[in-house]
């Protein structure tokens, strides 16, 4: 009996491989604090290598430009989830492309960039998702291991809360609330392992108020925000003027910036999250609070047991909304 068990989670890691990328992929773009004009290469990287980014525009080597996309490597989540080393090397707004990277199953990379912030682009997952579906993705000859959340994590601050729970696959349920008439609240829950899901949510666009952006600027940030890379809302008005993505695209981006900070935990996660009215800083308040308790978590074999398997072979949607 043992010995089948052991030949069964053998063939369950066998069958999902971790992955890279098939070849590079070149992305050029402003930064959206920066607004800076930033170049990055995305490259294929061998099995267990986990997702780096590497300042090529520093000098000192490895140990002054690389840095690991880790939750104990976030040093601000002001606005963004910035990571960096003790060299003083950093890499901002990394949440997008870590969703996307996430979202395609790629576990390793490197990522070479010439700036300290990822190009924002259209303001969301999209672009890099499409570059990286058109270069193609690699599987590599290692089983692809998850952490298993054991037991509730929550961190609370006001109104803020953000929680990790044990569960099947990765489902994630978000509400906001805004004192605005054209977001409001708003509730979701996804399931990542969907096959709809980058579709669902990795597409939806980041967002602001046209009210704080001088405040914003005082301050260094949203240098490059745009109409073409933010929804920017003035009062009872949205000013872009192809509208909105979904009707909901503002609680599905607080998703996809979820899936990315989460996805710094090193590993795939396998559980639950719940986030309300939460953001970068709960997000990985949340994980390290999780990864400090080791009775939490089992790191295992990824094995996909969600709902959305379920739903896909019966043609489904994984998706909710209220």
């Amino acid at each position: 009996m043992l010995e089948t068990v052991r030949r069964q989670r053998r063939a369950a890691a066998l069958a999902y491989p971790q992955m890279t990328l098939a070849v590079p992929v070149v992305i050029e773009g402003a930064g959206l604090h920066s607004g800076k004009t930033i170049r990055m290469t995305l490259r294929p990287a061998d099995a267990d290598h986990g997702v780096v980014f590497r300042r090529i525009d520093l000098e000192g080597g490895r140990d002054a430009s690389d840095i690991r996309a880790r939750h104990d490597n976030v040093i601000d989540t002001t606005m963004s989830t910035v990571i960096g080393n003790a060299a003083g090397a950093r890499v901002g707004t990394i949440e997008h492309l870590m969703a996307a990277l996430s979202g395609l199953r790629i576990d390793n990379a490197l990522i070479e960039i010439d700036g300290a912030e990822v190009p924002v682009l259209d303001g969301s997952a999209e672009v890099f998702i499409e570059r990286i579906e058109a270069a193609g993705l690699m599987a590599l000859d290692a089983p692809r291991r998850a952490i298993r959340i054991l037991k509730p994590v929550v961190v609370e601050d006001g109104a803020k809360r953000a929680a990790l729970l044990p569960g099947d696959g990765f489902r994630l349920a978000f509400e906001i609330d805004f004192d605005n008439p054209v977001i409001g609240r708003q509730a979701i829950e996804a399931d990542l392992y969907d096959p709809c899901f980058a579709d669902d949510i990795l597409h939806a666009r980041t967002f602001g108020f046209l009210k704080d952006q001088e405040a914003l600027k005082a301050v260094g940030l949203g240098q490059g925000a745009s109409l073409d890379n933010a929804i920017v809302i003035d009062g009872e008005n949205i000013l872009n003027e192809e509208g909105l993505r979904y009707e909901d695209e503002f609680v599905r981006h607080k998703v996809l910036d979820a899936v990315g900070d989460l996805s710094l935990s090193g590993l795939p996660l396998l559980g639950r999250y719940e986030g309300a009215r939460s953001g970068h800083a709960m997000n990985n308040r949340v994980l390290r609070a999780l990864m400090a308790d080791e009775t939490a978590w089992e790191v295992t074999d990824f094995v996909e047991t969600s709902a959305s398997m379920y739903a896909a072979e019966r043609g489904l949607s994984a998706l909710t909304a209220d």
